[in-house]
């Protein structure tokens, strides 16, 4: 059997993160492998779900250990296509994955690229390997392009509630 690269998974993630995009939630897909198969996937549902929780890390990883029976999910590689938060990569930390790869940095939250760097200094019994900025243009362009159709939406809602009102 051959082993899929990075770019492989990170390709299924993004399949994920549209299906977020699609349920108007921001588009963020995750999916845990674990010698060379997919064990549990997430996209984020906290709002659909009205759960500030439901991030795509948080629903891989509890599907991943339900799928293993075990909350340590050891030998496994978690792939995201936005960087972790500081909530996901406690989770991350504490679920003791052996890898973690993802896609797009996210200065203002993500817990890798923040001067603290959590994922550094959170456990001295578990170091999670890094890899990042795999095919993070199109992660980056995916969630660019959310946030551009919102803005949008929200000032032609802003358009439309001004002109009703004018009209009443």
């Amino acid at each position: 059997m051959a082993t899929h690269s990075d770019q492989y998974w990170m390709y299924q993630a993004l399949q994920l993160a549209f299906k977020a995009q699609k349920e108007c939630e921001v588009p963020v897909g995750a999916l845990l492998v674990m010698d060379n198969e997919v064990i549990s996937i997430g996209w984020n549902r906290s709002i659909s779900c009205h759960d500030p929780t439901a991030h795509a890390e948080i629903i891989a990883l509890r599907q991943g250990g339900a799928a293993l029976k075990n909350y340590r999910l050891l030998n496994t590689t978690l792939y995201v296509t936005l960087e972790p938060c500081i909530m996901c990569t406690g989770a991350i930390v504490h679920s003791r994955i052996r890898k973690l790869v993802y896609g797009a940095t996210y200065k203002k939250t993500g817990a890798i690229s923040l001067l603290t760097d959590i994922m550094r200094y959170a456990s001295p019994y578990h170091k999670v390997e890094l890899v990042s900025g795999v095919l993070a243009n199109k992660c980056s362009a995916m969630l660019h392009h959310f946030f551009r159709l919102r803005r949008e939406q929200k000032k032609k809602l802003k358009q439309f509630l001004r002109i009703s009102h004018k009209i009443d």
